[in-house]
């Protein structure tokens, strides 16, 4: 399976991953009902996680949807290329089934503030900060939930709470797609690259990386800017994927395409439990 391509990542976001979202949200509504959902973050990755977006904005009108990706390789923002230490996204094309028409944002990260964060998030020193900052010691315990990518999306959060000057009151949700569990060798490599993480790592990196967060290195996009993003799929996927580019034109420009799409999960989910059946 190419998730790249299969559309069937797109519908499954859109229908699970969404409605996780807005059940979680109603639940901080019902506590206050001044909360206003104003952001959904994903990495682009697959574009399967994004997906989520389109379901909430049409939920939520207020709900802006925004790309994060590595600063290093800014595809994305200015059609550019790289290598950056952001594990597990996207980088260098446009995945066939992001539905670009409907993205408001892209936001781009130094990787070296997610190394810095990861450390301070699991580095002693870096945990020891934290607490005496005031967070507790079994918050501090959840950090490590939070990958690489997974603090991207983070900080890729709080420079779009800055951008628009969001209160209190205003939520933006994001994704933790990967924990620290798969990256336990980065913390070894950067120990050996850069040196027991002290206590004043744990300073730096804190206020620097994550309350310095600010409004460089992003975009709200208009639609010409995001149909030049659009229209760089067609050099993976029709040039040299063979993909139809009636289709990759649909995409576009009708405006029923990604609703066409998103209406397929009960047909799907018939055709699941039918197979299951059968394998009773």
């Amino acid at each position: 399976f190419n998730q790249f391509e299969e559309l069937c990542n797109y519908i499954w976001h859109y229908e699970v991953t969404a409605n996780a979202v807005a059940e979680v949200f109603e639940q901080l509504k019902a506590t206050n009902n001044k909360l206003s959902l104003q952001g959904y973050i994903s990495s682009t990755g697959s574009a399967g996680t994004i997906a989520a977006g389109d379901f909430l904005k049409k939920k939520y009108a207020s709900c802006k949807i925004a790309a994060s990706e590595a600063l290093q390789c800014p595809t994305l923002l200015m059609n550019g290329y790289g290598g950056h230490r952001i594990e597990g996204i996207g980088d260098k094309h446009i995945p066939w089934i992001h539905n670009v028409r409907n993205l408001d944002m892209v936001i781009d990260i130094d990787d070296q503030d997610c190394i810095d964060v990861m450390r301070l998030f699991n580095e002693e020193e870096g945990k020891k900060y934290l607490q005496s900052n005031g967070l507790t010691e079994n918050y501090i315990a959840t950090l490590k939930s939070a990958g690489i990518s997974g603090i991207a999306n983070m900080l890729s959060a709080i420079k779009m709470a800055k951008h628009f000057e969001m209160n209190e009151n205003n939520v933006i949700f994001t994704i933790l797609t990967d924990s620290m569990d798969l990256y336990g060798s980065r913390l070894t490599e950067e120990n050996e690259k850069q040196g027991k993480f002290t206590h004043d790592n744990a300073v730096k990196s804190f206020h620097k990386s994550i309350m310095g967060a600010n409004t460089a290195d992003m975009a709200e996009l208009d639609y010409n800017a995001r149909k030049r993003i659009h229209n760089l799929k067609y050099f993976t996927w029709i040039e040299q994927q063979g993909k139809e580019l009636s289709e990759l034109n649909a995409q576009w420009y009708d405006e029923e395409y990604w609703n066409r799409t998103a209406a397929q999960a009960p047909e799907i989910d018939r055709l699941i439990t039918e197979f299951n059946k059968d394998l009773n």
